[in-house]
């Protein structure tokens, strides 16, 4: 297998797959899905690519791209690699204070946007800052504000660079690349303080590109990967540019709100996601079967019992499984999981691999019962991703799977500290040699931040370090675990654990408002507005149970003794969310003080 360098890979897939899918989309003013071929794609790559020298792109720039997924977000990545410079992928989501500040710290001078809202905050960017000189708008329908005078639409960018000279520059720049030039400049999240941009070279994608060939057996060129998380997103990212290695179809996905129809449309074989996604599969499949009565909710519950026989006792562990059992359960799979499958969209799946959060064992385990072959993984920014994931046979739910191979990892013995030394880990934090000196140990492993075990080479983590609450009593407690736990809960959307130099563990609770409503109803409860409920003995004494019940393998110290139910939900235009989705524990805190120091008060 070639492993070739990002600045390439396209058109080396083009040379091979010409007229096959490459890319398919649909935008928010199309309702059918059109395709690229790797032919087309290699094209406008190559075209754009020709922009940026003709505008006077230099060798190590950093160029940004403010958008959500679609095609032009892809020609604009790998055209950058083919001019030697360096991608800077900025959230959808960003607010102009967290696109200012990236643009500054990386010296960004040239940034694409995708949409009205991007626009609006990258020029709002530019009007004030002394680095930013250019914008490049990928939606033709996007309004350009009056005084803007240097912006161009996408279209007419990717026209102005067919000459002679842009040409040849770009040729000399792709035959002159290096493994170890700067392929991207990621910036984390920033849950515990400002963001830091993570440098990874070309090096790390060759690396991940040829570690999953020896991980991924089961995956080929006939997939089709629905690329449904932000691009920005080093989970996405990574595993996009391996789809594209494998000559992968890459379906995708530019409205969040949409993922559910783009999936029923186009089947995907493989989608990355986060837990959430799983966890309202998990929901709304728990609702069906608590509704049902009868015949209908016997042969529910033992499809799932002759699932979890079948996969977990029997073909997990290597073992032929009973031949009565071997029959029930492909009668299931081609009836009850099948009508599942379909009913999300996901029949024709091959891997579906999560990672990015906890997910409880018991919906992993649930997954696996109906046949959808979730794939449990763990791995960071800084280590390009992939750390370890289930293995097809052998893999422990309760851990976060085997390591890659030629990752090295080894546990801290002071902390228990996961530490991982690789060829896919990062090169350093940009601007801030201090932050990278801490987070390598002195033999050069990386701090992950995250504490666990290792027994042989499957890996599991216990804890995050950094957000680990100590309680006034002196007890530490892994908030993460606690609401993956009680997150389960088909009344509870969102869940923000507080103990931190507490008296007692309590929480935040943002209620799913449909579930509870339609609970209201059946109950004959009466209210006029949705807070009412919050107050309303009825459904607090049911809640208590429920999450009670969630919390029995948890010691006394660690139970949830008092909640709060909110009537917004925490958002990232709100500031309680990352654009990764992760509570800002701090800013939470902070936000609902009075709240919080109202139930330790009572």
């Amino acid at each position: 297998m070639n492993y070739y360098h990002l600045s390439i890979l396209v058109h080396r897939q083009a040379t091979r797959y010409g007229r096959k899918t490459a890319l398919k989309y649909r935008n928010p003013y199309e309702k059918k899905w059109k395709s690229i071929s790797w032919k087309k794609f290699s094209e406008n790559v190559m075209k754009t690519a020709w922009a940026m020298a003709e505008i006077g792109v230099e060798e190590g720039d950093k160029i940004a791209v403010y958008s959500q997924n679609m095609p032009p977000y892809l020609f604009t990545d790998f055209a950058s690699y083919a001019n030697r410079c360096v991608s800077v992928p900025i959230y959808a989501t960003s607010s102009p204070t967290q696109v200012e500040y990236i643009v500054n710290d990386a010296n960004v001078k040239l940034l694409f946007a995708g949409e009205q809202f991007q626009y609006n905050n990258a020029f709002k960017v530019q009007q004030n800052s002394s680095v930013l000189k250019r914008i490049i708008v990928f939606d033709k329908n996007v309004k350009l504000h009056a005084e803007d005078k240097t912006s161009l639409y996408f279209e007419d960018f990717m026209a102005s660079g067919e000459n002679s000279n842009a040409e040849v520059a770009v040729r000399v720049r792709m035959k002159s690349r290096q493994d170890d030039d700067i392929a991207c400049i990621i910036y984390t999240s920033g849950t515990t303080g400002e963001p830091k941009g993570v440098v990874i070279p070309h090096s790390c994608f060759l690396q991940v590109f040829k570690i999953h060939d020896i991980r991924l057996t089961m995956t080929s060129n006939k997939d089709v990967s629905m690329n449904f998380l932000p691009l920005a997103h080093i989970f996405e990212r990574a595993w996009t540019c391996y789809a594209i290695h494998k000559g992968m179809t890459i379906a995708i996905n530019q409205d969040a709100k949409e993922i559910q129809k783009s999936i029923k449309q186009v089947k995907p074989t493989i989608m990355c996601s986060v837990p959430r996604f799983w966890e309202k599969v998990y929901a709304g499949v728990d609702e069906k079967i608590s509704e049902s009565t009868g015949i209908m909710k016997w042969l529910y519950t033992h499809s799932i019992k002759t699932g979890k026989k079948y996969n977990l006792d029997y073909k997990n562990k290597g073992i032929r499984a009973p031949f009565g059992t071997r029959v029930k359960f492909f009668l299931y799979n081609n009836t009850v999981f099948r009508i599942l499958k379909m009913v999300i969209g996901i029949e024709k799946g091959n891997i579906f691999p999560c990672a990015g959060a906890p997910l409880s064992d018991s919906i992993i385990e649930f997954l696996h019962s109906v046949n959808i072959p979730i794939v449990i993984g763990y791995g960071l920014t800084e280590t390009t991703a992939t750390v370890s994931f289930y293995p097809e046979k052998g893999y422990v739910i309760e851990s976060i799977g085997t390591l890659m191979p030629e990752v090295d990892v080894k546990i801290d013995s002071q902390n228990n500290e996961i530490l991982v030394k690789g060829k896919t880990v990062m090169r350093e934090y940009y601007n801030k040699p201090e932050e990278t000196a801490k987070s390598f140990t002195e033999d050069g492993y990386f701090r992950t931040g995250d504490a666990g075990r290792l027994e042989g080479n499957v890996l599991y983590i216990t804890e995050r370090i950094k957000d680990l609450f100590k309680t006034a009593n002196g007890k530490y407690i892994a908030p993460q675990a606690i609401e993956t736990k009680v997150g389960e809960d088909k009344f509870i959307d969102m869940i923000a654990v507080i103990a931190d130099e507490r008296k007692f563990v309590s929480a935040l609770i943002v209620p799913d408002y449909k579930a509870l409503e339609e609970y209201a109803i059946s109950q004959n409860i009466s209210y006029n507005e949705i807070e009412d409920l919050f107050s309303n003995v009825d459904i607090l004494r049911m809640l208590d149970g429920r999450i009670e019940l969630l919390q029995a393998t948890f010691a006394p110290y660690e139970k949830i003794k008092k909640y709060r139910l909110l009537s917004e939900p925490f958002t990232m235009e709100g500031g309680e969310l990352t654009n990764t989705l992760k509570i800002k524990r701090k800013f939470v805190a902070e936000k609902y003080k009075n709240l919080i120091d109202k139930m330790y008060q009572e």
